[in-house]
């Protein structure tokens, strides 16, 4: 059933646990993520990016009918969202194809413009009655890694708590010490400063860069606030790992039915700990 991320993102804060955020980038990948969400009787997000276009992956006008098709008829809450929207008119396109939630990403700008564009962006949703994810801080200079010192791309609580309540969003995505990518080193999170932010502002939070992070983090996390944790890399890596190791077979039938197998497993692993300490289901 297709729902908001303003929905979806209630059950979690009712349950006390995160929800798993896909990305989606072909019908193998949303085939195996609302699978593992179905065998598992969890709501999951499906999340179409615009870094995916320009990798080649695929096209939002091609992929977003396919997302909202298989939400709809999935026995789970399903949101299918629009990641790391660059530009407000990309996020009217989203918005148009049918997307019930969008996220604006101005982190690389001015933290005015960031704001102005993002009440946009809210104005726009708004229309539509989609809801809206938001970043300040910065995870952009960190897509090999971090060991975590540079202070200056940190979202800073009291900025967060002013640019959530001059947008009017309905989740914060922060920066604080997680990467997007494969981790070169062991993240180091800045739990105090996650806190923070918790203690100061009244939406939801979202970690990106939730590959690869420790069982125990995610644990910690999820206790400090976090209601959205965006996964992709390390199900992509599960599905061509299982595709390598494949032998004697040369038909593409049998690489889909690895790589899909492989990733339903992989997000089977993780929303079964996103949703560990849930209270209630």
């Amino acid at each position: 059933m297709l729902v908001t991320l303003k929905t979806i993102l209630k059950l979690a804060e009712a349950r006390q646990c995160a929800i798993g955020s896909f990305n989606t980038p072909n019908m193998t990948s949303i085939k195996a993520v609302i699978s593992a969400a179905e065998d598992l009787n969890e709501p999951v997000i499906l999340m179409h990016a615009q870094v995916h276009e320009e990798m080649g992956l695929c096209k939002m006008d091609e992929i977003a009918p396919v997302m909202l098709f298989f939400a709809e008829k999935a026995k789970v809450p399903v949101c299918v969202h629009l990641d790391h929207g660059e530009d407000l008119s990309y996020i009217k396109r989203g918005l148009d194809l049918g997307f019930t939630s969008v996220m604006y990403d101005g982190s690389a700008l001015d933290n005015k413009i960031n704001t102005a564009n993002t009440s946009i962006a809210v104005e726009m949703a708004l229309r539509y009655g989609a809801s809206v994810e938001a970043e300040i801080g910065s995870m952009g200079t960190r897509e090999c890694g971090s060991d975590g010192s540079d202070e200056s791309i940190y979202t800073d609580p009291d900025t967060a708590a002013m640019f959530v309540n001059e947008t009017g969003i309905d989740a914060l995505a922060c920066a604080f010490g997680t990467a997007h990518g494969i981790y070169l080193k062991e993240p180091r999170l800045d739990l105090e400063r996650l806190k923070k932010i918790n203690s100061l502002v009244d939406v939801p939070l979202v970690m990106h860069g939730g590959s690869g992070v420790s069982h125990e983090d995610y644990k910690k996390v999820i206790e400090l606030g976090i209601r959205k944790i965006n996964y992709y890399t390390y199900m992509a890596k599960a599905g061509g790992t299982a595709v390598s190791q494949l032998s004697g077979k040369t038909f593409f039938h049998d690489i889909e039915t690895a790589a899909l197998k492989a990733m339903h497993d992989d997000v089977i692993s993780a929303i079964s700990v996103f949703s560990e300490n849930s209270q209630s289901r």
